[in-house]
């Protein structure tokens, strides 16, 4: 089979290394897994990175690239229930998404949800997963709050701002431009703000946002940036606020005050998906059957996608995420390849 993975030399971009097309042996399901033929892959920013040489896999795992797919069951192993071959699924992966056919333990695989085809399929399980982890199980976001969404027009970020909203919280988002707002609104935000728009709009976050919620703060705020806005989030927050950092965009260390923290009895949490545990991945996606998968099946929600490029050009679909211009996800076909790539 065709899979992508990183050229062990990186290409002449920093910014976009060479990805290298290859073939590799079709895997044999192992015990508690499936291997599904892989219809869709999406691209992440945690692909980026790992093409950069900053976010290995997890020990174990294949050094091809890609965290989530969709397609079809072709193989199951021993103690495998609920799938058989021919169903569409889709599938969360700590790599190997960027292939034709993939093997991963059943408990990271659900059915794909019937208002969806399996285009759209592949651009739900990390967001999915990632947002609700995040905003409902660690921030415990609850219906009537105020959620800041960073990112909002981003793949994550845009399938966060359709569940919190769906399920009853104020969403204010973030986005680069006034065009890419206004669509963040149409997705349920209440608020959008867009940042090019301001001189220095980590210093000028808390004065928006005070102004956007009456003085009170966010009572949440999913943060994709890092450092460089710490010290905003922080006087941005609620009282009994919770701060969940998912990304570094703008830097990994800062000063804060711990007294306006310890005043407001805020909290600061720090996560990642793809390094856990497989019991605790498990059980995130177990939940987001339960809680997320209803809002897909019944239309409430649904993932945006921005582009869908083939396989064998994996290396152009980095370099179109890594310009800032996509709004939602971006997709392989893993079904159209050519050898010659």
């Amino acid at each position: 089979m065709f899979t992508v993975q990183t050229r062990p030399q990186l290409g002449d971009s920093p910014r976009v290394p060479a990805l290298e097309f290859c073939q590799m042996e079709s895997p044999k399901p192992e015990f508690s897994q499936v291997v599904i033929d892989v219809s869709f892959a999406g691209v992440n920013q945690a692909d980026l990175l790992q093409a950069r040489g900053q976010y290995p896999p997890p020990p174990g795992a294949t050094s091809v690239l890609g965290l989530e797919v969709s397609g079809t069951v072709s193989d199951i192993g021993a103690g495998v229930t609920g799938f058989s071959p021919g169903d569409p699924v889709v599938a969360l992966l700590s790599s190997g998404g960027y292939g034709q056919q993939v093997a991963v333990d059943s408990s990271l695989v659900l059915p794909l949800p019937t208002a969806l085809t399996l285009q759209q399929g592949a651009g739900v399980m990390e967001a999915a997963c990632t947002t609700w982890n995040n905003l409902f199980q660690v921030a415990q976001l609850a219906p009537k709050e105020t959620v800041l969404i960073h990112g909002a027009s981003g793949g994550v970020g845009s399938f966060a701002t359709q569940l919190a909203s769906a399920l009853g919280s104020t969403v204010i988002a973030t986005a680069r431009t006034p065009e890419r707002a206004n669509r963040c609104l149409a997705l349920g935000a209440s608020n959008a703000l867009a940042y090019s728009q301001y001189p220095d709009f980590a210093n000028e976050l808390p004065s928006l946002i005070h102004e956007l919620t009456q003085g009170k703060g966010v009572d949440v705020i999913f943060d994709v940036l890092g450092a460089q806005y710490l010290p905003a989030h922080i006087e941005s927050l609620a009282q009994d606020g919770r701060l969940v950092t998912i990304g570094l965009q703008r830097g990994a260390k800062a000063n804060i005050n711990m007294g306006t923290l310890l005043a407001k009895r805020a909290s600061i949490h720090g996560t990642t998906l793809r390094s856990r545990p497989l019991e605790q991945r498990a059980a995130i996606v177990e939940s987001v059957y339960t809680h997320v998968w209803p809002l897909l099946e019944s239309g409430v929600i649904a993932p945006v996608i921005h582009s869908v490029l083939p396989l064998h050009q994996a290396l152009e679909a980095h370099q179109l995420l890594a310009s800032g211009e996509v709004y939602g996800k971006v997709l392989l076909d893993c079904t159209q390849v050519t050898q010659t790539a």
